[in-house]
């Protein structure tokens, strides 16, 4: 397979911007960021900012006629998703390895039905504590990256590649033998704490210290767990206490990516969380009560944060 030497980003979000910048910063990897619109000209003007340092990375409009990219990263919120994905079409080749940090449980597939599953591989950004505000990115944990093949007991090429890759741009990374399992503790801990985190307007200190947000966040993340064993999932309570040790690494000051939608009156990804997790209940018959109400709640929420 061919070495990895270009690399594009779609989304310049806080995940987005936060990688591209490790990118560009190891010198190796000429990096691109991939948008259009109103957005193209604002990362073409300002670029974005990380930590405090000014990067502007070139951009590329997807109707430009370009050479495909080895690495794709997508970093979108998942409403912007089916919309967004045809802007790969010019710069995905044979040998373009696409890696998605989104959140929830159907972005891999969803591009791997637009642009084959060989070249898709399944990946969770975990304790990263990227904080955006405009174009301004800050993080104080730069997080790890799990990824590869759905199973890993032997280390596929693609997935060595993307190793080197990471190595090279000093990006902390696992590969895990079971990624659909990672896959599912990702999502039951977004579905605690990004979602209790909103209706309590609650940063990361609030859930270190709060026995009451733990609680919440817990019994959210219960649901999932039922859920995730009826999926054939090995999920269990551990999982949710494994979870602790990660949170305590986080900045106190920090915010996860749904308490800031509601901040800033975007859009937030409710359907993906609270959303898929009451229609998971619904098809295996089991009841999904607090995800039910935080599903009302925060699209009340996320109704009325964006009209006013």
């Amino acid at each position: 397979m061919k070495e990895i030497k270009t690399v594009a980003v779609l989304g310049a979000g806080a995940m987005g911007a936060a990688y591209a910048s490790r990118f560009v910063s190891a010198s190796d990897f000429p990096t691109v960021l991939v948008a259009r619109g109103s957005r193209y000209d604002r990362l073409m003007e300002e670029g974005v900012v990380v930590n405090g340092k000014r990067y502007l990375i070139p951009v590329v409009h997807p109707d430009e006629a370009c050479d495909p990219y080895d690495l794709i990263i997508v970093a979108l919120k998942n409403h912007n998703l089916a919309e967004a994905v045809p802007d790969l079409k010019k710069l995905v080749g044979d040998h373009t390895t696409i890696i998605s940090v989104m959140n929830g449980l159907d972005s891999e597939e969803y591009l791997g039905s637009v642009y084959g599953m060989n070249r898709v591989l399944y990946a969770i950004a975990l304790g990263i504590d990227a904080v955006r505000e405009g174009n301004s990115v800050t993080y104080t944990n730069p997080g790890k990256i799990f990824f590869g093949q759905a199973y890993n007991s032997d280390l596929s090429e693609r997935v060595l590649r993307v190793q080197e890759v990471f190595q090279k741009a000093g990006i902390a990374y696992e590969i895990p033998s079971d990624m659909i399992r990672m896959l599912w503790w990702k999502f039951m801990i977004n579905v605690g704490i990004n979602q209790a985190s909103a209706v309590m307007r609650a940063n990361y200190g609030v859930f270190q210290s709060s026995l009451d947000a733990q609680e919440l966040m817990s019994v959210l993340m219960r649901e999932v767990i039922v859920l995730a064993q009826h999926a054939g999932v090995n999920l269990k309570e551990q999982d949710l206490h494994n979870w602790y040790p990660v949170l305590k690494t986080l900045s106190p000051n920090g915010k996860t990516s749904m308490f800031q939608d509601i901040e800033a009156g975007r859009k937030t990804e409710v359907e993906v969380f609270a959303g898929k997790v009451v229609d998971l209940g619904e098809s295996y018959g089991i009841p999904t009560p607090v995800n039910r109400t935080l599903l009302s709640i925060i699209r009340v929420l996320d109704h009325t944060q964006r009209e006013s």
